[in-house]
Order: structure tokens, then C-alpha cells, then sequence
């Protein structure tokens, strides 16, 4: 199978289990503060890594096999992406406590605009087939999240600031998952990232530990499926994926949640969603075209 193939369909599946945790994000806010949900989670998303290290590094020292990159730079990405991913994930929470789950989908989904824009600046070339393709997602996530007169207030706008974090994020990830093992500094940027967050809980929240309880299965959910098993798919995808590409596979996440809340609890889709999904889908195969076409000549 064509790398790049493989790299879209990992990707693909990163947004699907975001896109299930994303009732289990909402659900938690209902009873516990953001830093606390966010700090829990990836700090439990690490230590899911925990046993994956092990028994991969034990496999590579039976074979044989040496690590041919700079623990320097491995440690380096991981507390840049720990950072970027602690500031996307905590201003997207606190967004959510003030906007409807709609409007958070399409403005986070905005990413998928912005990594061109940044890549254009980094001196990276668009192909006119990717560009359409953003347009259409774009127009595909439109139908599918806003149902309502749009106006920006201020959840919307912090939901927006987490679009412009994470399209660093995505683009970090592109620069050091090709130089480091993906699972380890999968692994650090949780560790960096949970330890803000539960450094900011105890400074400006106030945890209960009863309400923490409650929330225990979409934390789990969130921190072992979301974190632990997504965001590595996502760093082992991306070694492969450009980065406007990995940007609108990801951004299936809102269509793959509008899925899951119909199938697991019930919410019917209205034809106007459907036809978002279905614009959705059609960037994704549009996208792809010129790799398959580049692959058999």
C-alpha cells in the first residue's frame, strides 16, 4: 500500500476516536473544571504509553536494532508539542463551557485553513488540488455544524484561538515525529501537557474528587482512546501524510462526532448534515487523486 494511503487511512481513524470523544469531552463538563479533565486525561493517556515502550524498546534489543535518533531532539519535541497541545486542548475546553458543540466543531475545524496558510509562509507549495479540497471541507463542515445565525461571542472566539494553537501543533508534529520514535514523544507531550494542566487545576480550580468519579469512563474514554491511542496515530500518520492533507483527514473528527451522537444516543441527522458529511468525505477522495495518480506513473 502507498505510504501516503497509509498515512490518510491512520489519520483517518485518529478521527474517528476523537470524534466518539467528543461526547465524552462534553458529558465531563457538565460536572468537572477544564484544567482538571484535561490534566487527568493525557496524564493517563501517558502512562498508557507506559507498557507500549516497554515491550517495543525489549523488541528492538532482541533484534538488535538501534535508536538512529537524538534523544536531544526528542525531548525537545516533546515539550514543544506538550506545550501546543496543553494550550489548544485547555482554550477548546473552555470554549466549549460557553458555545454550542456546532459552532466549536467548524471554528476548530478552521486548522485545516491554516496549516497551508503557515506552511505557504514556511515556504512549503500548495497543489491546486489541496486547495479545493480545503474549500470544500470547509463549505462540507459549514453544513454540517451551523444551524443557526452565525456571530462570534466569546467562546466562539476562544474556540477560534484553539484553531490557529493546533495548526502549530499539527505542524510540529510534521517536523519531529520523521526525526524521533512517535510512541515516545507521543508519551512526553501527554507528560508535559497533563503536568501544566494539573499545576493550573490546583492554582485555579477546585476538584472534588466525587464529581472526578463520576466522570470516570469518558475520562478513561478520553484519556486511553484519545490521547494514549489518537495522538500517536496521529504522529505515526503525519511521518507519512503532508501536513495540509493530515489537516482535512483530521478534521473528519466533527462528522465522525455528528455520527457517533446519532448512532450511539440517538441524534438523528437532518439532510443538511448528511450533505455536509458527504462534502467532507469528497475533499478526502479529491485530495487523494494526485497521490494515487503519482503512484502509478
Amino acid at each position: 500500500m502507498n505510504r501516503r494511503l497509509q498515512g490518510t487511512l491512520i489519520l483517518m481513524i485518529t478521527a474517528i476516536v476523537w470524534g466518539i470523544s467528543f461526547v465524552s469531552q462534553s458529558v465531563s463538563m457538565e460536572l468537572i473544571e477544564p484544567n482538571t479533565f484535561c490534566g487527568i486525561r493525557t496524564l493517563i493517556g501517558a502512562l498508557s504509553l507506559v507498557p507500549v515502550i516497554l515491550v517495543m524498546d525489549n523488541s528492538k534489543k532482541k533484534k538488535g536494532v538501534e535508536t538512529n535518533y537524538s534523544r536531544k531532539t526528542l525531548i525537545q519535541g516533546g515539550i514543544i508539542c506538550g506545550i501546543i497541545l496543553c494550550a489548544s486542548a485547555t482554550v477548546q475546553t473552555y470554549g466549549l463551557k460557553y458555545t454550542t458543540a456546532g459552532k466549536a466543531g467548524f471554528l476548530t475545524a478552521m486548522y485545516m485553513v491554516l496549516v497551508p496558510i503557515y506552511s505557504l509562509f514556511l515556504g512549503k507549495k500548495i497543489r491546486p488540488a489541496t486547495a479545493l479540497s480545503v474549500l470544500i471541507a470547509v463549505i462540507g463542515m459549514y453544513f454540517l455544524c451551523i444551524k443557526e445565525g452565525f456571530k462570534l461571542e466569546i467562546g466562539d472566539l476562544l474556540v477560534l484561538v484553539c484553531a490557529f494553537i493546533f495548526a502549530f501543533h499539527i505542524l510540529a508534529v510534521d517536523y519531529f515525529s520523521p526525526r524521533v520514535d512517535g510512541v515516545k514523544l507521543s508519551f512526553l507531550q501527554f507528560l508535559v501537557c497533563g503536568t501544566i494542566n494539573i499545576i493550573l487545576m490546583f492554582l485555579f480550580e477546585k476538584p472534588v474528587m466525587s464529581e472526578i468519579l463520576k466522570c470516570t469512563v469518558p475520562i478513561l474514554y478520553s484519556g486511553i482512546m484519545s490521547c494514549g491511542v489518537a495522538y500517536t496515530l496521529q504522529i505515526i500518520g503525519q511521518k507519512y501524510a503532508e501536513p495540509t492533507v493530515s489537516s482535512i483527514v483530521m478534521s473528519l473528527e466533527a462528522v465522525f462526532a455528528a455520527l457517533a451522537g446519532w448512532i450511539l444516543i440517538g441524534q438523528a441527522m437532518t439532510l443538511r448534515e448528511i450533505f455536509g458529511c458527504i462534502l467532507m468525505f469528497t475533499a478526502i477522495i479529491i485530495v487523494q487523486l494526485p497521490e494515487k495518480k503519482k503512484a502509478q506513473s
